[in-house]
């Protein structure tokens, strides 16, 4: 599905480059968020917005599924065994969990002195909102990213997927505290400090059917969203 029904849309914000955005995605609703110029990387982190010690867990994300990069089919697991959220449509490919985010340090090495807006400081201000804090961060999604992975263990940011039009659709499973900073991919290969706008549209989703990709990719999927679905079995 590329186009959204404009009457089931709720939220419809485009974030300029450097700048954050959070709120909560509730159950049965999808976040769309579009690239719109050739993103430089936007950077994700998730919670369980009804008790957010509950969280985005990338190495489980990664381990279960087999798999350290994420596109439509794959889902985004909880530090509890649970879905957060699924990915119901990608145009982009690649979406990385190896290589966290910018801060302060990183930028400076990478574009000078100046005023660099960074992914580390945008989280820590987002989460404020909400009764959070440092201690919150974990390591996050990066969107619009590929990372290649040496023998050797070293990474490389590789150029493409960042395409302007490019979307990813992230169904959630659960009431989803989402925050996102679009600012700068540490390892993107760019000396110049040029985070592109983003666009961010939350929209009231079909209910899955039976077969739905995610829900029946594999038996790890099978009983992650078992235990998710518990949650409002009541």
């Amino acid at each position: 599905m590329t186009e959204i029904n404009p009457q089931l849309i709720a939220v419809n914000e485009n974030v300029p480059g450097g700048a954050y955005w959070s709120g909560v995605i509730k159950r049965g609703n999808t976040l769309r968020i579009t690239d719109l110029a050739g993103s430089q990387g936007v950077a994700m982190l998730c919670y369980n917005a009804d008790n957010p010690i509950e969280r985005l867990n990338i190495a489980d994300t990664a381990k279960i599924q087999f798999n350290a990069f994420l596109t439509k089919g794959r889902v985004v697991y909880s530090d509890m065994g649970r879905v957060l959220c699924s990915i119901t449509a990608d145009t982009s490919g690649y979406h990385d969990l190896l290589t966290g985010c910018s801060n302060a340090a990183s930028n400076q090495a990478k574009y000078g002195e100046g005023d660099w807006k960074n992914s580390r400081d945008n989280f820590r201000k987002a989460l404020t909102r909400w009764g959070l804090g440092r201690a919150d961060i974990m390591p996050n999604l990066n969107l619009f990213t590929r990372i290649a992975v040496a023998p050797d263990g070293q990474t490389k940011f590789v150029e493409g997927c960042e395409k302007s039009g490019s979307f990813i659709d992230f169904r959630a499973e659960m009431n989803v505290l989402v925050v996102i900073s679009n600012c700068p991919h540490v390892l993107h290969s760019s000396s110049i400090y040029a985070p592109q706008p983003i666009q961010l549209q939350i929209w009231k989703s079909p209910t899955p059917a039976t077969d739905d990709l995610c829900r029946t990719a594999n038996p790890e999927a099978v009983r992650g969203f078992i235990n998710t679905d518990a949650l409002f079995a009541q």
